[in-house]
């Protein structure tokens, strides 16, 4: 699934003190570019440490814990169940069936969280992020 390249990026940010940090990009974003965007909302703490994921995850049902480990680990990839299983089973110390992951994630894409490409029997998957959703709609524009 080829995509355009996007001409705008812009990501807040509110650090643990309250402060806003905006960060924008203009022109071609690529995804070395869009790393580097991530590494510097880490830096100015607008991802949260592990010692607060742990407790705030124990609260959370099995689908908002699938959804928070891929928008941790996948943030701007395409990814499989089976990567997304994996990553679970590691974050959460237990064992995840392949068929609940799979489930959530055709519900994440279901609510427009994710969108999903490929087979039935190889799909992939990846975060709806603003850019993303900017190409989408300008490719059904131009249809």
């Amino acid at each position: 699934m080829d995509e355009l390249p996007a001409r705008k990026m812009k990501v807040d940010v509110i650090d643990g003190s309250g402060n806003r940090y905006t960060v924008a990009f203009a022109g071609n974003v690529t995804r070395d570019k869009a790393i580097r965007l991530l590494e510097i909302v880490e830096l100015l703490g607008g991802i949260p440490d592990n010692a607060n994921e742990s407790s705030q995850a124990r609260d959370l049902s099995k689908f908002d814990k699938i959804r928070l480990i891929v928008e941790k680990h996948f943030p701007i990839v395409w990814f499989s169940s089976r990567e997304v299983q994996a990553m679970c089973e590691q974050e959460l110390k237990t064992p995840i069936s392949l068929s609940t992951v799979s489930t959530y994630l055709s519900r994440l894409a279901e609510r427009g969280i994710l969108v999903k490409n490929g087979s039935s029997s190889n799909l992939r998957y990846r975060i709806i992020t603003q850019v993303a959703q900017n190409t989408l709609n300008l490719t059904k524009d131009n249809k």
